[in-house]
């Protein structure tokens, strides 16, 4: 696999790359991408999001960016959020930023792979890549083409999360990738009167099933309408949980 490895621009340094992976689309891998790095850019990090989910890019909006990429001679330059997290995402290419992209797959995956090569990122300790559905073209091509150093698996509480999990875990042990670990996201809704957490899916399977393939769970997110607000006024690096706080320790813990 090592021979399909492509080299980021020569003013790249990046220290670490962590996919954030599912079988299935519609789990929250967007979610759990921003929450990670806005989590390990208040510890300090320099960190970037490339955005690989070509034709279903979100993180732009929820991080309020409405400025295009730049480029020049040098490359393609990334835009910033507010606490200065590097973004990329197809999003801040397009005039319109919901313009249809209407791709085959080798067009899809070879964009994705010039977010690795012609994008100026500079020094970043961590690169999170928030990756397509599935086990097809573009997923392959992150594998293949990208030097990850790990990936996180999202799913969520419904009665397909083995098969879920196993897809993706499986791809990645194919591919020669660490699996760091498991998020569930929605996996339940705190009541606004009484407190009480209501299992909104019935009770999760995600422990047995991590415990089958001896993968750690690095958190559980519920439905949380103040995230959902958040995303929505394109203001979520204000969010104040802590529900990934376990998630990026161990993400911390790879950086040295």
């Amino acid at each position: 696999m090592t021979d399909f490895i492509e080299k980021s621009h020569e003013l790249n340094s990046i220290k670490k790359v962590i996919g954030v992976a599912s079988g299935k689309g519609g789990v929250g891998k967007s979610l759990v991408t921003s929450m990670l790095a806005v989590l390990m850019r208040r510890k300090g990090y320099n960190v970037g999001i490339l955005d690989a989910d070509i034709t279903g890019p979100s993180i732009p909006k929820m991080f309020g960016i409405t400025g295009k990429a730049q480029g020049n001679e040098l490359g393609i330059f990334p835009e910033k959020t507010h606490n200065g997290i590097n973004i990329m995402s197809m999003n801040i290419l397009l005039d319109q930023e919901d313009a249809p992209v209407i791709w085959r797959g080798p067009m899809i995956a070879g964009a994705v792979k010039q977010f690795w090569t012609d994008v100026v990122w500079g020094n970043l300790d961590v690169m999170f890549i928030d990756m397509p559905p599935g086990t097809g073209d573009v997923p392959l091509t992150v594998f293949q083409s990208i030097p990850l150093d790990g990936i996180v698996i999202v799913t969520s509480p419904q009665e397909l999360v083995s098969l879920i999990v196993k897809k993706a875990y499986n791809m990645a042990a194919q591919m020669n990738i660490p699996v760091l670990g498991v998020i569930e996201n929605m996996s339940y809704i705190k009541c606004p009167d009484c407190g009480k957490e209501i299992k909104l899916y019935g009770e999760s399977r995600l422990d047995k099933t991590a415990g089958e393939s001896g993968l750690c769970v690095l958190g559980r997110l519920p439905v949380d309408p103040d995230m959902a607000r958040l995303c929505d006024k394109g203001e979520f690096e204000k969010f104040s949980n802590d529900y990934l706080a376990d998630a990026s320790g161990v993400i911390e813990s790879i950086l040295f």
